[in-house]
């Protein structure tokens, strides 16, 4: 004879006990359940706490982001990694001239406006004090290739972390250490550029 799925209570068991026996078999099917939808919940959160997610809803990386989807960067920044990503704030990039962006956001200038992205991301979750680290073993000096291939320098200016590209343009780490799923993100308050743009 089949067992019966609630074959676990006796027939002979009394009613009060088969009802509590029951309650408590529903019960923790239920929380079962519920912890198992907690469990997806839990990976649509680990999108929403992306490198993408933590510069577009930041409220001061608008250009940034727009230039990251002109570029058709968002599922790198989203998905992959981990990445450090030194990111300009909108006063940074309103140090450029207006018509110097809206160039480099023309379809026909895609791989340079990746150039000046990748130029801003290390592959690798390096937090200020590996970058703090890597300066006392460099005797004050830290540098760094880049995703696009060239080289960042780091030096210390006071108490604050500056960053240098090879043209003497210099950016200044405002807040550090911004954890993300898939990396890190540290605000920086200048562009700096892998070539002349």
């Amino acid at each position: 004879m089949k067992a019966n799925r609630l074959s676990i209570i006796a027939p002979n068991t009394p009613i009060m006990i088969r009802n509590v026996v029951l309650l408590l078999y529903f019960t923790l099917t239920v929380a079962f359940t519920f912890s198992q939808g907690n469990h997806t919940i839990g990976q649509d959160q680990y999108f929403e706490d992306s490198i993408l997610h933590g510069t577009s809803t930041s409220g001061q990386h608008n250009t940034l982001s727009q230039a990251v989807h002109a570029a058709d960067l968002q599922q790198i920044l989203d998905n992959d990694g981990p990445f450090t990503v030194f990111a300009p704030s909108d006063a940074a990039f309103n140090k450029w001239p207006g018509q110097k962006m809206d160039e480099l956001f023309k379809p026909q200038n895609k791989t340079e406006l990746q150039s000046l992205i990748t130029y801003h991301m290390i592959a690798g979750r390096i937090t200020a004090s590996k970058i703090l680290k890597a300066m006392c073993r460099g005797e004050g000096e830290a540098r760094f290739t880049t995703v696009q291939g060239n080289t960042l320098i780091a030096r210390m200016d006071g108490i604050d972390i500056v960053l240098e590209d090879g043209f003497g343009n210099q950016a200044r780490i405002t807040t550090a250490d911004q954890d993300r799923c898939n990396g890190v993100i540290h605000v920086i308050d200048s562009v700096v550029m892998p070539s002349k743009i």
